[in-house]
């Protein structure tokens, strides 16, 4: 059967000993978010998450959503738990204590997170969604809608969506179709079919405040024109209280590969009262709130994945025996060796774990960064902790949800046939990692985010927030006798990133077509370097606990981890360099007809 631990250990290494997690208590309104606050709530998350939530992590997906007369529910126990979940304060951790959250870091919510994440991926979309849409009304709506609305969201009695795709189109929101007509009373009458969304009907809140995405009468063509609406699945009178249906249906629920606990649904709205959130033909503005928090999420998915399965590879990799190690018996007593002996079971149980721990690292460090860019009193690092936040969401939401699948795969091959049976557990995390690397703007999308907004904005402010402290750290650390060994690597492949980074930039402003072939090998290697600079980060780190404290198995794996990453991973980054380099003519001058 899978098994499920938090990793409390490794998350506070990077909390507290990577990215410096006490000084968060230095930013106006974190003041009381010392260790001793911090760590029981860590501490507590693990306990439902491995109680709670994991044991219905199979059963949810043997089961899936089902719809009966317009009623969608969510499989056995997932009801229940979420009142655990909702009666604990979770759907509130980060949330603005006006409107009734506990105003957490966003560093500490994005651990729990990932516990939730690794534990039943299924039942976090549901919360996910509903803090997705917290934000986007909180940064977005009037005073009136957000005192009508969000304490009841925040207090996860009621839950959120965001409906943006239609039956004819995806990533083109240009070319949705569905309308909202102005109504007498200031509030609009919306009307349109949206499809794959996640969370839209269930039966775990008295409500579901839909954020959906229409156009208006004499609306300008393409994105320009497309407004944003709240729209909840039943009207809610001027006292707060549920009333009857507001022309919100669920017309049908999607039979998926994977996540199969999560209700995606094709929604109808059918004139049902809604109101405007921003301003009209503004609504892209409020959604990439939304999304933007949405594809931290979904890079926070698949870390998630890729440690639950890590864990349980490693568990059956011990427990399994078959063959003989190649230097010699190791288990005398046994009739073969644990397959944990073998150099290529080793090799797959290392690349998960050093990627994992890695993505880990990265997450903290950008939700660390989130949070100074919303608290810090100094304007000036505000805007460089946005600068950063905003050039690795989608390196983080691409290469972490690439890796996750990656990960959930080298797990089903350390079980050989074993993880290609259902009930081993391995397989399904296979199955539900597939999606991250779709939704919320497939990872394709993040590489052309990456290289034609986020790259050339501001003539590439973003970029320097993180080439000039990776150079500095270079310039600081490659001499050092210990260090060098990692150092070096790094130091090689942000010298093809810079390259890498001019060649894009040159090559896409005379020809667009260089860049869009060339976006995602130089996406993967931003994401290789990033991860490069954080294990040798975590090497410092780790080695200066073990001068100051002695030997410590944690900190000697960490510098074993990392000393993997560099012989046996980074050298990737060679390969994407090189594909970068050779321009995109094979791509883009083969025949169309030849396909």
């Amino acid at each position: 059967m899978p098994i499920y631990k938090a990793p409390l250990r490794d998350m506070r290494f990077v909390l507290y000993e990577l990215h410096g997690g006490e000084a968060m208590t230095e930013l106006p309104g974190f003041e009381d978010f010392g260790r001793d606050l911090v760590e029981p709530v860590l501490d507590e998350a693990a306990k439902l998450c491995e109680q709670v939530l994991f044991p219905l992590n199979r059963s949810g997906d043997e089961e899936g959503c089902t719809l009966a007369n317009g009623v969608v529910s969510t499989p056995k126990g997932f009801k229940e738990a979420y009142d655990r979940f909702r009666d604990g304060g979770w759907t509130s951790i980060s949330c603005d204590p006006a409107w009734g959250g506990q105003g957490f870091p966003n560093v500490v919510s994005t651990l729990v997170e990932e516990m939730i994440c690794s534990a039943n991926l299924s039942f976090g979309m549901y919360p996910g969604l509903s803090h997705g849409a917290y934000n986007a009304l909180a940064r977005h709506g009037t005073e009136a809608l957000k005192e009508k609305w969000l304490p009841k969201l925040v207090a996860g009695e009621w839950a959120g969506t965001m409906c943006l795709t239609e039956p004819h189109c995806g990533t083109d929101l240009g070319l949705i179709r569905t309308r909202a007509e102005p109504k007498d009373d200031g509030s609009w009458a919306v009307t349109g079919t949206k499809i794959f969304i996640s969370a839209g009907d269930h039966d775990l809140t008295d409500n579901i405040l839909h954020l959906v995405l229409a156009r208006t009468p004499g609306a300008p063509k393409g994105i320009k024109g497309i407004s944003l609406f709240l729209v909840p699945k039943y009207a809610v009178g001027d006292d707060g209280a549920v009333g009857g249906p507001n022309g919100v249906t669920c017309g049908s629920i999607e039979h998926k590969m994977g996540i199969k606990a999560s209700s995606t649904c094709v929604m109808n709205f059918d004139g049902a009262t809604g109101w405007l959130i921003g301003e009209r033909h503004k609504g892209m503005r409020a959604m990439f709130t939304m999304m933007n928090t949405a594809r931290l999420g979904v890079a926070i998915q698949g870390l998630g994945i890729a440690e639950v399965s890590y864990q349980n590879a490693v568990a059956y990799a011990r427990d399994r025996i078959q063959g003989r190690s190649l230097s010699g018996t190791k288990a005398p007593d046994k009739a073969a060796d644990p397959i944990l002996v073998h150099p290529d079971v080793r090799r797959m149980l290392l690349t998960q774990r050093a990627y994992t721990e890695g993505c880990r690292a990265l997450a903290a460090g950008i939700a660390r960064e989130l949070d100074v860019s919303q608290r810090h009193p100094d304007p000036k690092v505000r805007q460089a902790a946005e600068d950063y936040v905003a050039l690795m969401t989608p390196i983080a939401k691409a290469m972490m949800t690439d890796l996750g699948s990656e990960v959930a795969n080298l797990g089903v091959q350390v079980y050989g046939g074993h993880g290609f049976i259902r009930e081993w557990g391995q397989e399904q995390y296979v199955r539900d990692a597939r999606i991250t690397q779709i939704y919320e703007g497939t990872n394709g999308v993040q590489a052309l985010d990456l290289v034609g907004r986020k790259m050339p904005a501001d003539a590439g402010r973003a970029l320097r927030r993180f080439f000039h402290p990776v150079q500095a750290f270079i310039e600081a650390k490659v001499e050092d006798e210990r260090l060098g060994v990692f150092v070096q690597p790094l130091a090689k492949a942000f010298v093809r990133l810079q390259q890498a980074t001019a060649q894009v930039a040159r090559a896409g402003l005379a020809r667009p077509d260089e860049a869009g072939a060339a976006a995602t090998d130089y996406l993967k290697l931003f994401g290789l370097t990033a991860l490069a600079h954080q294990w040798a980060r975590m090497a410092e780190v780790a080695y200066a606990r073990l001068d100051a404290d002695g030997p410590d198995t944690f900190y000697e794996a960490k510098i074993a981890t990392a000393r993997f990453f560099m012989d046996r991973l980074l050298p990737e980054s060679s390969a994407r360099f090189s594909a970068v380099m050779a321009g995109g003519r094979s791509i883009m001058e083969f025949p169309d007809d030849a396909f």
